[in-house]
Order: structure tokens, then sequence, then C-alpha cells
């Protein structure tokens, strides 16, 4: 769920707290909801790790009135085909390689998101519902449950947002399946003789935006946008304390005719220790590239160009439709 959706705000470093306006705002900040015209649906995939991992998402958001949307979405991070080798070998000592099978592991985010335009002109918010599934083969899976709140605030073009996840804490709860564990309980004397932890928490998080975009005479537009990114625990953030861990982020959009885009950002900076024990700052810059024409928009990005961070690059492609061109 920290990963992020849509390449357009991937190519941006994510800084589109304050700027998202269409059905991915599901998941930057669903009070963007209240922008949608028309049915809007978006996909996106990604390949991690040299295509060992899958990462892929679906949206599908739609206004319920002139002051109101709500959407609906899923994100499937997993890798598929393991090797389960835990039954290799028998009682008896002897190798089978037919008693080698195959299993999934996989996490699931489904979000169920409400968007509303609030009294006070320029002002809107929106509330996320959000299960999460993990499954790991026949071993173990549980159930997450939590919630999201996002405002958004416009003002003499400029627009201003604030995300608050996981506001009551996201809590996991594990069922491991205890007769899978007890064949390998002891496979290594002295290890994996405990069950695991069967309940996991997911701290809050904060999400703080500020976006302006500029027009020019040539039917040229440069949006930018910046978002500080807080956590309230001690990292290796570039701005770190007990009580709050800062990340910054800037995105820029260069677009022409509203037609095709050029985006690029950089987010991410942390502190990174190095061999000789110093200290380097690592950061993530990402480009990308988009193209709309009559509602349908395609986009791709490129994160962590130049290998400037610990995180591996990525090839990112999304689509997003605008239903009415259907009718």
């Amino acid at each position: 769920m920290n990963i992020g959706v849509d390449a357009a705000a991937l190519g941006m470093a994510s800084a589109v707290t304050a700027a998202t306006n269409d059905v991915t705002a599901g998941y930057w900040n669903p009070a963007g909801l209240t922008h949608l015209e028309d049915h809007q649906i978006a996909l996106m995939h990604a390949s991690y790790f040299a295509n060992i991992a899958q990462y892929d998402y679906i949206g599908y958001a739609s206004p319920i009135d002139d002051r109101s949307a709500w959407g609906i979405s899923m994100i499937r991070f997993g890798v598929d085909d393991i090797m389960d080798t835990t039954q290799l070998i028998d009682n008896q000592g002897n190798i089978d390689y037919n008693r080698i099978s195959l299993f999934s592991t996989a996490d699931y985010g489904f979000t169920f998101s409400y968007a509303r335009k609030l009294p006070v002109d320029g002002f809107q918010y929106g509330v996320n519902a959000k299960v999460i599934r993990r499954i790991i083969g026949k071993f173990a899976n549980s159930w997450g449950f939590g919630f999201d709140i996002g405002l958004q605030f416009e003002r003499n073009d400029w627009k201003f947002g604030l995300m608050l996840r996981d506001i009551t804490t996201t809590y996991n709860v594990w069922n491991i399946d205890e007769e899978e564990y007890a064949k390998i309980a002891n496979a290594i004397p002295g290890e994996n003789n405990e069950l695991p932890e069967s309940t996991e928490i997911t701290l809050p998080k904060a999400q703080l935006g500020v976006s302006k975009r500029f027009d020019f005479h040539n039917e040229c537009s440069l949006v930018t946008s910046a978002n500080l990114n807080m956590r309230f625990e001690q990292t290796n953030d570039i701005i770190s304390s007990k009580a709050v861990s800062i990340d910054p982020a800037l995105g820029f959009e260069f677009g022409y005719t509203d037609l095709v885009f050029v985006r690029a950002g950089a987010g991410n900076f942390q502190n990174v220790t190095q061999l000789d024990n110093t200290e380097k700052i690592n950061f993530q810059p990402n480009i990308g590239l988009g193209f709309r024409y009559k509602g349908i928009q395609i986009d791709y990005a490129l994160t962590d160009l130049g290998n400037q961070s610990t995180a591996l690059y990525s090839n990112i492609f999304s689509l997003k439709v605008d239903l009415g061109i259907f009718r």
C-alpha cells in the first residue's frame, strides 16, 4: 500500500497529494475524486526484482452528483510459482523431485472511497475504507482493516492537500496453518520452533502537499508539486527525530496542448550509512511520459533513474479511460 499507483504520479515522485483529480485520487487523496466529471477507470502494471514480483492496480470512480463522488480500487503485489521444497526429502532421506510443488504469495489491498465538497468554497474531503488480504500459499493468510482521510483546498490557482493514512492504525491478523508449520518446525534444529507473531500494526502516516499550474501563451503548461511525507517514528529520512520523520518529494509535469506530457521528480531522500561509517544522502529520481487523446490517457514512468537510491528501478505503464467516450 506504500508503493503508489499510476505512472503519471510515480513519474512525478508521487508528489501529487494536492494535485490529484482523477480516478487514482482514491489512492493519493480521495478528496480529489470530487473533480471527476464522468465515470473513469484506470489500470497499471509494473514488474519488480527482475520480473519476479508483479504489481497490478485497477480502479473505478464516478461522480454521484455535482458535490460528491465515489470509487473502488484493488492493488495486488505478488510472487507466483514459488517452489515449495519443504517435502523434497522423504522420511527415508531420499531426494524426490516429484515432491516439489508450487505456491504463490500475494498481498491485496481493496479500497472503497467517498468524497464530497464542503460548504466552504474550494474545500473538499475524502475518506477511504481499506481491506487488506495477504496470502502465503497454504501456509498462512491474514485480513486487515484501516481508514484514510484526505483534504484538498484551492485558492488563487494554488492547490493544497493533506492525506492522513491509516489514521486508526491498520490492523492485520494472521491465521497460520499449524499442520503445515509442524512439517518444517524442526527442519533446522534450534530454529523455526515457535509460531511467528499473529498480528501486525501499520502506524499512521501523513502527507502534506502543495501544487500550482502555470499556463503559457504557446499552449504549454507546467505543473509543479511538492510533498512532505511524514512518518511518526524515527527512520533514515533526511529529516528524522523520535517524534516524526520527514521525506520531501518534488514533481514537475510539462504539457503541450494537454495532449503530450513530460514528467520528472525526485523523492525518497534518505540518510544512508556507507561502509566507512560516513553518511550519504540518497534519493530516487524519476521521469515519465504521457499521452492523452479524447478521454484515453497512456502513461509511462521510469523510477530510480541513474540508480541514486537503494531502490531498484522499474518500468511502469498505466492507462486511464473516461468511459463517457463510449456513449
